[in-house]
């Protein structure tokens, strides 16, 4: 962990109890702070008691003399409306933070020139994230992923040389991170997301860019430009004269890399030449995931990797865990775990991905169900519907697709396996891609995607 010294010997107040702001109250607790953590949930406030976390309801405390409200991104900060504990503070003119801010200060203060890596983007972050840990560790250059991929910033190896943090930022983190400063900063993508708790996608997009203008003098910004406001915002930073490097997978660059045929292409001072080659990588299929490739290896050509290790680093990646995760393999069929996909949008990027598809879908239903990618429609061989929304996608199935009402995943599992087997094709794949949320049968999409891999594995491949 990284005890945080640089508030040591004042009043901090933390606010909300998951893991992240429990592991910070205890980091603040290691570094000297004098602690009160409070949170709107019992049970956590109990928790965080029993592992000797100093707790109080903050709406009775001292808030004058208060250094800062260090606030858990999850807990409004603006919109729809400032959660109470924010208008206290901002009442009594306590400056309201969150956990990478602490980092930023903590990285400082420890080692400023310690590789900080930050990755923000509406689609792809934890991919990105990943693949640069597993780039720079499989050239044998130290490094740790950490932030809204699951591994709360400070439970990390304190910052130091030769050390690289890869840390994966959502707009609720940067929005309490005034002074984000990394040495390489990384905006894949901006499309609409989060508006309820930004207000407006003017909003949203000015908090995603200040990940990118936070970037040191000396560091690099790598922008996709394939939206409109990516391409805006890169416009700006080479405006300002910052170090921008631009990303496309839609078309060629005069300066910057893009994809072409399958490979990724750096363009600059009128040379083009290849660095590496991402085309029948399983664990990178997709427009989408060369999208983030091309972010990671050029996060890693700044940070000096050579073309021979990167390559050997995307053709050992295996991948994330529920996000197009082949999970094995048996008598010619492919077992695809794409659990992470909770809405159609998501589930377009797996459909999109193969030809022969025996689709798992359904669970609990969002706005707008499946009839978005009905598109995809004609790659589907047969789909296999479970959960609440199972009646309403056969009803936009129906003349369609061939489907049955499956129930379970693991009945789904069983018909589709069966189904794909017999059915002579050259490259048939079994894909759970719900296009739904987990909630009607499992507490999250992990625990969904855990028990495809179960089911999977328990035939045999």
């Amino acid at each position: 962990m990284i005890p945080v010294t640089v508030l040591a010997h004042r009043r901090v107040a933390v606010f909300g109890l998951g893991e992240s702001g429990l592991a910070t109250a205890q980091v603040l607790l290691a570094g000297g702070a004098d602690v009160t953590a409070f949170d709107d949930d019992r049970a956590k406030v109990e928790r965080a008691a029993a592992a000797s976390v100093p707790t109080a309801d903050l709406r009775h405390i001292d808030w004058a003399g208060l250094a800062a409200l260090v606030l858990s991104p999850g807990v409004a900060l603006t919109h729809p409306a400032p959660h109470w504990v924010v208008g206290l503070a901002r009442s009594a003119g306590v400056e309201v933070i969150g956990d990478i801010e602490l980092y930023c200060r903590q990285r400082r203060a420890l080692a400023p020139r310690a590789p900080f890596i930050a990755v923000t983007g509406t689609n792809g972050k934890s991919t990105t994230t990943a693949l640069i840990s597993h780039l720079l560790n499989s050239a044998k250059f130290s490094a740790e992923p950490g932030g809204n991929i699951g591994v709360p910033v400070l439970s990390l190896t304190p910052p130091h040389a030769g050390h690289a943090h890869v840390i994966e930022c959502s707009s609720y983190q940067i929005d309490l991170a005034p002074t984000l400063d990394p040495t390489v900063g990384i905006l894949i993508n901006v499309t609409p997301d989060h508006l309820d708790r930004h207000g407006t996608m003017s909003n949203y997009a000015a908090i995603k860019e200040r990940l990118v203008t936070g970037v040191g003098s000396e560091g690099t910004a790598i922008v996709g430009v394939d939206d409109d406001w990516g391409q805006r915002i890169a416009d700006r930073l080479e405006r300002a004269e910052r170090a921008v490097l631009r990303v496309s997978v839609r078309e060629p660059l005069a300066d910057g890399l893009y994809l072409e045929d399958g490979q990724i292409l750096q363009a600059r001072g009128g040379a083009t030449r290849p660095v590496a080659r991402i085309g029948g990588i399983d664990s990178l299929r997709g427009v989408h995931n060369a999208q983030n490739a091309a972010c990671a290896v050029a996060a890693t050509l700044t940070l000096g990797l050579d073309d021979t290790a990167i390559q050997a680093g995307l053709l050992s990646f295996p991948g994330l865990a529920h996000r197009m995760e082949q999970v094995g393999r048996r008598n010619g069929v492919a077992y695809v775990n794409d659990s992470k996909a909770t809405n159609a949008e998501a589930a377009a990027r797996a459909l999109a991905c193969y030809s022969d598809i025996f689709w798992i879908a359904g669970g609990r239903a969002k706005a707008g169900g499946i009839s978005g990618l009905s598109g995809f429609f004609p790659r589907i061989r047969k789909a296999y519907l479970i959960g609440e929304a199972a009646g309403e996608f056969a009803a936009t199935l129906d003349g369609e697709v061939a489907h049955v009402m499956a129930g379970t995943l693991e009945r789904a599992v069983e018909l589709a396996s069966h189904d794909a087997e017999v059915s002579g094709l050259d490259e048939p794949v079994v894909l759970l891609s719900p296009a739904c949320a987990s909630f009607d049968q499992f507490p999250n999409f992990e625990a969904r995607g855990a028990q495809f891999r179960a089911v999977v594995h328990a035939l045999g491949a």
